[in-house]
């Protein structure tokens, strides 16, 4: 029963997507919907990804260094390490799951309360399609905006590894910077920002999804919202796998 559950979430998902991204009836209205969601979906995440990357980029930066004990390996290696973790990994992936908590709760909340408030109805009955109204100016915003947040996120990581290596003594600044700097790949950048943009959609559509068909009271739109934030982390998780198997290997 649970596999025809799953097939069934899939082929209504699917359906969804069909609806969200058929032709728009005033393109001028979407393009002001697009502007205000970057700002609520990127910008009011700036704050909270920049804290959380110059932290973590220093605790790296400090596990590296406690790990790298051995005479033969190079202070260098300390900021070759810390570069690698947070393109490859900590910024794509680990602040996708972040994102997927926040944004993906307050999507799902968002609609799930404009679904039991009947305001989905209402936009139905009016003839406007309230899928694509609603969901793809979000999924546009999300797709444009995450990369320049990640981009912002690798170097405020590498930023706060710099800065925790040379005030903790664990390397000097010249043997951190040689090693951010040394064996770069650009492609690296290219297959992290490509995760992000899926990863992206993975969380806004999933998330609008139970939104969308949340059905009962308050409590149920809490519920979607939480089964939203679970099924965007494994989602996410699966697709993070996929895409490292297919790209790097």
């Amino acid at each position: 029963m649970k596999n025809f559950r799953f097939f069934y979430h899939f082929g209504r998902y699917c359906l969804l997507l069909g609806r969200v991204f058929s032709r728009p009836e005033k393109l001028s209205v979407y393009t002001r919907q697009i502007f205000r969601e970057i700002d609520a979906l990127g910008i009011g995440s700036l704050g909270l990804i920049s804290i959380i990357s110059v932290f973590m980029g220093g605790v790296i930066t400090i596990q590296s260094a406690y790990n790298f004990t051995s005479p033969l390996i190079p202070l260098y290696a300390i900021g070759l390490g810390t570069r690698e973790s947070i393109v490859l990994e900590f910024s794509p992936t680990i602040v996708s799951l972040i994102l997927a908590g926040k944004v993906g709760s307050n999507i799902a909340s968002e609609i799930g309360t404009m679904r039991i408030t009947e305001q989905i109805d209402a936009l139905e009955i009016m003839g406007v399609n309230s899928a694509g109204y609603l969901i793809l100016p979000k999924v546009i915003a999300a797709m444009l905006i995450n990369p320049f947040l990640i981009v912002i996120s690798m170097f405020l990581g590498i930023f706060g590894g710099y800065s925790m290596g040379v005030l903790s003594g664990a390397c000097t600044s010249y043997e951190f910077i040689y090693g951010v700097q040394s064996f770069f790949v650009p492609f690296n950048i290219v297959y992290s920002l490509t995760k992000t943009v899926v990863f992206a959609f993975i969380i806004t559509s999933v998330s609008a999804y139970h939104g969308y068909y949340t059905a009962g009271g308050a409590l149920e739109v809490g519920r979607a919202s939480t089964r939203s934030v679970v099924y965007n982390s494994v989602i996410i998780l699966v697709t993070n796998l996929i895409i490292t198997k297919l790209m790097l290997v």
